[in-house]
């Protein structure tokens, strides 16, 4: 059993950066890959990011690359995910998720946080 918790959302001016992070708690944290997802009003959720459990593969729905970054730091049990150069288009609730298997299908996970808004606006 996994539990996640995100945290770092906010409101940020267009071109701005924010990092999310994902807290998880439970045994066994590196041998879960890790992925962001985000969820924008009106729209289905969507992939944005996705780490092996070693942090040693990542995915990156193609959209995103070069602004997202995902990390973890398996010695604090959390997952980041670095947005830089962020847009309006980025607002959407993102949320964690964990399974035993790196995929980019959300279907896929197991486990889920319960969400962190961000709003990118002037």
């Amino acid at each position: 059993q996994v539990q996640l918790e995100e945290s770092g959302g906010g409101l940020v001016q267009p071109g701005g950066s924010l990092r999310l992070s994902c807290a998880a708690s439970g045994r066994s944290f590196s041998s879960y890959a890790m992925a962001w997802f985000r969820q924008a009003p009106g729209k289905e959720r969507e992939f944005a990011a996705a780490i092996a459990g070693s942090g040693g593969r990542t995915y990156y729905a193609d959209s995103l690359k070069g602004r997202f970054t995902i990390s973890r730091d398996n010695a604090k049990n959390i997952v980041y995910l670095q947005m830089i150069s962020l847009k309006p288009e980025d607002s959407a609730v993102y949320y964690c998720a964990a399974d035993r298997v790196l995929t980019i299908v959300q279907f896929a996970y197991d486990y889920w946080g319960q969400g962190t808004q961000v709003t990118v606006s002037s």
